[in-house]
């Protein structure tokens, strides 16, 4: 009892030193994050959009309305608009049969899922214009029955869906994994077919998940651009995107409106970091009850 008595003030006091230490090493590293998100990504960010209006509102709308302008927004969007649902549906069913199912393969699915993180985007450019292209292994029979992948809409559409492959399937398998079967078993015991299932138990519990992966594949479509390039063409107001839009009219040095587009996709990023931390704060609530229930 003496020792513990005589050791207690020298615990707390070292304590307490580490407690100031950790709070000014807390607070150094705070302004470091600070100081490099000012430089490299909040100044940047007020670049863009001031160099957009710098020439006053009329250059900015004649800019973002210009026939080519408006082309590369509707491509835009149509890429993301095929992409995001082909991607959706996939991720489901990969998640669904990674985390309820155990069969021969399984970590090579896992392994192709994550392949387009590890390839570069102009490698996957490379590789559609190798299969489909004029000269490709199925450019004859693609030209003898007049079919244009490459240079083309389908080109860019596979491309895009190449690149977001692996974030709505790779949101929800640890998800899907951490709440385990035991609703989907009692289900089908129950008499629950596998649709019922699928729609009544699994969606339910997984649409934060569901969502949050869904805005960062919808984030990457509209955004890409090194294997768009390579299978574009750069055919103004054809196949051209926003982000192939924005290098060409900064390649022709039209400064004022290459920014302006620029800052459709800067503003198009702020709205998806806006619902991205709604969605994070809602996956929060939505799963601090089971952890509190958990530690009880």
């Amino acid at each position: 009892m003496t020792t513990f008595t005589q050791i207690l003030p020298l615990g707390k006091q070292r304590k307490a030193l580490i407690v100031e230490e950790s709070a000014w090493i807390r607070w150094l590293l705070i302004g470091l994050v600070l100081c490099f998100l000012s430089l490299f990504l909040f100044v940047p960010l007020v670049a863009v959009f001031y160099e957009a209006l710098k020439k006053g509102a009329d250059v900015f709308y004649a800019a973002i309305t210009e026939a080519d302008a408006l082309a590369a927004m509707r491509l835009t969007l149509t890429a993301a608009a095929i992409a995001v649902p082909l991607n959706l549906i996939f991720g489901v069913a990969a998640a669904w049969a990674i985390t309820k199912f155990d069969f021969l393969g399984k970590n090579i699915l896992i392994t192709l899922i994550d392949l387009p993180f590890s390839v570069s985007p102009v490698v996957a450019g490379l590789i559609y214009v190798l299969v489909f292209g004029l000269q490709g292994w199925l450019g004859p029979w693609l030209a003898e029955h007049d079919i244009q992948i490459i240079f083309a809409v389908p080109g860019i559409v596979l491309a895009t869906i190449f690149v977001t492959v692996p974030f709505i399937a790779r949101e929800l398998i640890p998800l899907m994994q951490a709440q385990g079967t035991e609703e989907e078993e009692a289900a089908v015991i129950l008499g629950a077919s596998g649709w019922q299932t699928l729609w009544r138990i699994t969606l339910p519990n997984i649409k934060w998940g569901l969502l949050y992966g869904t805005i960062l594949c919808n984030a990457r479509a509209m955004g890409e651009f090194g294997a768009v390039s390579i299978v574009s063409g750069h055919i103004r107001g054809s196949t051209n995107t926003l982000p192939l839009h924005v290098e060409i009219l900064y390649n022709e040095y039209s400064f004022a409106a290459a920014f302006a587009v620029a800052s459709l996709l800067a503003l198009l990023a702020l709205i998806t970091l806006a619902v991205k931390t709604f969605v994070e704060h809602r996956i929060a609530k939505q799963h601090q009850p089971r952890e509190i229930n958990h530690e009880y």
